[in-house]
């Protein structure tokens, strides 16, 4: 663990964690919504600083990320703990964990070793997924600056609840990140994840206005996000919000695989397609299904003459374009095509 230099003193003994949006005020020995992050002894301390639950490598569009280096392979790490509590979570075990086990569970890895992997593999980023990172933000931190300087790419998959405090302070670092925008609505917000919309839409604007990479990924539940009226939402905040260029994943919920939602059903592939007509009927340039392979929307097109430029299927892509223009039209796709 670490003492965290993301907080303040409200009183003697009783500080406020300032990684998040929760800005959760703590008494001696409380700890966050995240489960990870404590007052001990006056101080803040992050108690999974440098412990990892994962440590894999990736294809970048496991992120998903379609945009920003496709085709390359990103070493991706986390530690335990989440400031959501997601009914739907499907990496539950590890996001929920230290709550549900009183336990943070990992292993010590040091920030030398993990850029020797980065290095000796080849990848071309470092991805801080499968949790939160803003609760491991700590050793996020450190690791970002030192890949930054070995000419590594540092990549987020986040829920995009975190302050600003943190947001100012990654992103000279930060090249990426799809940001889950779960609903738009602020009643899903409260009652499936315990948390608020309004922040995340506002560091959704901070982000884009910053010029880091973003794309953003939308799971559909059946009954509870699934309507086209809620899909047309989202697609008209992207559209004029953040631009039409940003690209939106809408992915199919498994039953199977969630926490608390194991009674619903699993997304059909006739929901998703419709979804994906009516975001692109709104006016985003780049709309994309995930989870299941195989379907044609899966693919990048040219957004001015239509022409295949990336063609995938699951993590299988091939590339059509001329080092991110269409050979047909001459386009520029938006993103990192290198």
């Amino acid at each position: 663990m670490k003492e965290s230099k993301l907080c303040k003193n409200v009183k003697e003994n009783v500080i406020q964690c300032l990684a998040c949006n929760h800005y959760c005020v703590l008494n001696l020995n409380e700890f966050g919504k995240c489960g990870v992050r404590q007052n001990l002894d006056g101080k803040l301390y992050a108690l999974n600083y440098g412990k990892l639950c994962a440590l894999n490598i990736d294809p970048i569009e496991k992120k998903p990320l379609f945009h920003f280096l496709p085709g390359t392979l990103s070493l991706s790490l986390a530690s335990e703990g989440c400031n959501f509590s997601c009914a739907n979570c499907q990496n539950w075990s590890i996001s929920q964990g230290p709550k549900i086990n009183k336990e943070i569970k990992g292993e010590i890895v040091s920030i030398n070793r993990i850029l020797e992997i980065a290095q000796k593999n080849k990848t071309l980023s470092i991805s801080y997924t499968y949790t939160e990172p803003t609760v491991f933000v700590d050793f996020a931190f450190d690791l970002m600056k030192k890949a930054k300087k070995m000419g590594l790419k540092n990549v987020w998959v986040s829920n995009g609840f975190m302050s600003i405090e943190t947001l100012e302070m990654i992103s000279s670092y930060l090249d990426a990140i799809n940001v889950d925008l779960k609903s738009f609505s602020e009643k899903f917000y409260e009652e499936i994840c315990n948390a608020r919309l309004k922040p995340v839409l506002e560091n959704l604007k901070k982000i884009k206005q910053r010029g880091i990479w973003l794309e953003i990924t939308t799971l559909i539940i059946p009954t509870l996000n699934d309507s086209e009226e809620e899909m047309k939402k989202i697609s008209e905040f992207i559209k004029s919000e953040l631009g039409p260029e940003v690209p939106l994943h809408i992915t199919q919920f498994s039953p199977s695989l969630s926490w608390k939602l194991k009674n619903l059903e699993e997304t059909t592939e006739k929901t998703l397609v419709n979804l994906y007509k009516t975001a692109k009927e709104v006016g985003l340039k780049y709309v994309y299904t995930g989870n299941i392979p195989g379907l044609d929307s899966e693919n990048t097109l040219c957004p001015k003459c239509g022409n295949l430029l990336v063609e995938r299927f699951g993590y299988i892509i091939k590339r059509f374009d001329k080092a991110g223009f269409c050979p047909k039209c001459n386009y520029r796709i938006e993103g990192l095509f290198n």
